[in-house]
């Protein structure tokens, strides 16, 4: 079965600094599932980081990633059912749980909540997994 890959990359490119070399993608669609990649404050058309030392900008640039993505691969917020947050620090979970809540406002998904010693990049702070039901697709 063929499933839908959005936005495919190599790490090659992606983590220059680092010695790998994988074919990736930001968001797969699959019987109408959205999987997407956990997004940071990282533009995804440059690959810079933003938000530098900053967590509420990253997760508010996290959470612009994760509406863009929904809406390439054919959803929207709304369709979220599932949010997993990885913070590398406990005092950020309250900016961080703010700026999400505000995107998020009446969508009402389940979210798991981590602190973890790094993320794959020195300078990002937060890291935010969704998971998405495509509306229609698969309604309980």
């Amino acid at each position: 079965m063929k499933h839908t890959r959005i936005r495919p990359f190599n790490t090659k490119k992606t983590y220059p600094e680092q010695s790998l070399d994988n074919d990736l993608c930001q968001a797969v669609v699959a019987n109408g599932v959205v999987y997407l990649r956990g997004q940071i404050g990282q533009d995804l058309d440059s690959r810079e980081s933003v938000g530098i030392g900053d967590v509420e900008a990253q997760a508010e640039k996290a959470m612009s990633n994760i509406a863009m993505l929904m809406e390439e691969a054919g959803g929207t917020l709304e369709d979220i059912v599932k949010v997993v947050v990885y913070l590398t620090d406990i005092r950020y979970r309250e900016p961080v749980y703010r700026t999400m809540g505000k995107w998020l406002k009446g969508v009402y998904p389940v979210s798991t909540g981590l602190v973890v010693d790094a993320l794959a990049r020195p300078e990002w702070l937060v890291e935010i997994d969704v998971t998405a039901v495509l509306s229609g697709e698969a309604d309980a």
